[in-house]
């Protein structure tokens, strides 16, 4: 029987050559396509683009294909391409949308297949459904055609995506000083799209740009798979000392997120690097708008809202969550706890390029080195401290762990008093000092993640101790 594909937090991914096959590829294009159909967006066309995983140049021209088969004209980037690049071509050529054959951060043996709607965002959870509804159960119902012939009758049409993407990053960041700061600049690719980018960009001055990991290698060698957190950037940040940079930029494998380490080779984890997003856009930069995060990104976006009086929207994890509310508020910025973040005036996607480039220009600003501006920032909200453990589960076992987090409502976690709990995804518990501890299930993966952040930093392991027990994992 032919398995039924399910889309997660941002689309489909499944294990290569298993479940993610050129026949299943064929099978979610078709309903994607349906899915276009019915939208009144398949005339406007659509644009296909893919990462540097295991034959992902191949999976996108089978989608591309299948596209064309069905009437459908199409942009095919002409090599691997940053994920907040194809999304911002589906804005730029006012496409109906894009697939991109991508896994992110997955561990290497995976591929997947992310769907954007035509502003370049994630589609929002009930048009995921529409499309799982309309994937046909047999590749016999798949419409195709071999890709010479829909080239050679102009339904499928190769494009280089970078140089309107590039207009739109100089729109948004000045260059110039950033190319005359004489920084040095580390850059880990994490072998993925993100590879030559920042040395085109801003090399060509006073700056410095070092990269690793910078060539093509689908098994990602140093790291379990292409996430921008620890251990994976361990061999990355090794290299801070060695070569004396001043900071650290580490891109996943698709280029749509980013991490962050100091000028010591310490890694700068997610929530503090959004937390200075936000300095940045509110102080330095005297900008003002609405804030959107996932509930299970920092609390430090809140104090600063109130400082600066503007509104904070908290929604699941997920930019298919953000995406949609990022649009519907018009926000400043936008981002998650995975080192994704999107900005006003761009698309609502995440844009782990455009985040670097304006986290040196927050250097520059301030002439602050990456761990004296998280004392700055400490100075402002207070210091705060997060940590997030990882655990497999087997399959069966999800519902009495769901049943047993649902039903948990301690009087304290880690010795600190809890509050309230939230359960807007997952199960948050908030507790007296306005930390929380959050226990949620991945959408991506067979994953159940155990999550908190606190201004008790000597709380922070019994904190994760406790949240592990309430799952029944200790």
């Amino acid at each position: 029987m032919t398995n039924k594909i399910k889309f997660g937090t941002d689309g489909w991914r499944a294990r290569i050559a298993e479940d993610y096959t050129f026949d299943n590829v064929r099978r979610t294009t078709q309903g994607f396509a349906e899915f276009l159909k019915q939208q009144g967006l398949a005339e406007k066309g659509i644009v296909v683009g893919h990462d540097k995983r295991f034959q992902a140049n191949d999976f996108a021209a089978t989608a591309a294909t299948v596209l064309a088969a069905n009437g459908i004209n199409v942009w095919l980037t002409d090599g691997a391409t940053p994920t907040p690049a194809i999304s911002f071509s589906a804005e730029n050529l006012n496409a109906g949308g894009a697939i991109n054959i991508t896994a992110s951060h997955n561990p290497p043996e995976d591929c997947g297949f992310k769907v954007r709607d035509p502003n370049g965002g994630a589609i929002p959870p009930h048009d995921l459904k529409k499309i799982e509804g309309m994937i046909p159960d047999s590749v016999a119902d798949v419409a195709t055609m071999k890709l010479d012939d829909a080239m050679s009758d102009g339904l499928v049409k190769k494009f280089d995506p970078n140089p309107a993407y590039i207009e739109r990053l100089k729109s948004l960041v000045d260059f110039a000083p950033l190319k005359a700061a004489g920084y040095n600049v580390l850059v880990d690719c994490m072998w993925g799209n993100g590879a030559g980018w920042f040395p085109n960009l801003i090399g060509d001055g006073a700056t410095k740009i070092t990269e690793v990991h910078n060539e093509r290698n689908p098994i990602f060698p140093f790291m379990s798979r292409p996430e921008p957190i620890p251990p994976n950037v361990d061999h990355g940040l090794a290299y801070v000392q060695k070569i004396g940079a001043d900071v650290a930029i580490i891109n996943d494998g698709d280029a749509d997120r980013v991490g962050f380490g100091d000028e010591n080779g310490n890694f700068i984890d997610q929530l503090r690097v959004y937390g200075l997003l936000g300095y940045y856009f509110l102080e330095v930069r005297g900008d003002r708008g609405p804030i959107v995060k996932t509930i299970s990104t920092t609390k430090m976006l809140n104090k600063l809202a109130k400082r600066y009086d503007v509104p904070v929207y908290e929604t699941g994890v997920g930019f298919k969550y953000i995406a949609p509310k990022m649009m519907e508020v018009g926000a400043l910025i936008g981002g998650e706890e995975s080192g994704g973040y999107a900005f006003r005036g761009h698309v609502p996607e995440r844009d782990g390029i455009l985040a670097g480039l304006y986290l040196l220009d927050l250097m520059v600003k301030t002439g602050q080195k990456p761990s004296q501006l998280i004392d700055t920032l400490f100075e402002m909200v207070g210091s705060h401290h997060y940590d997030r453990i990882d655990s497999t589960f087997d399959a069966a076992d999800k519902p009495a762990i769901l049943a047993r987090v649902n039903k948990a409502m301690p009087s304290t976690i880690g010795g600190l008093k809890v509050i309230d709990k939230v359960t807007v995804d997952g199960n948050q518990f908030i507790m007296e000092d306005g930390g929380w501890l959050l226990v949620r299930f991945s959408g991506t993966e067979p994953i159940i993640r155990v999550y908190c952040e606190t201004t008790h930093e000597d709380k922070l392991q019994a904190i994760l101790d406790d949240g592990m027990r309430i799952a029944g994992l200790r």
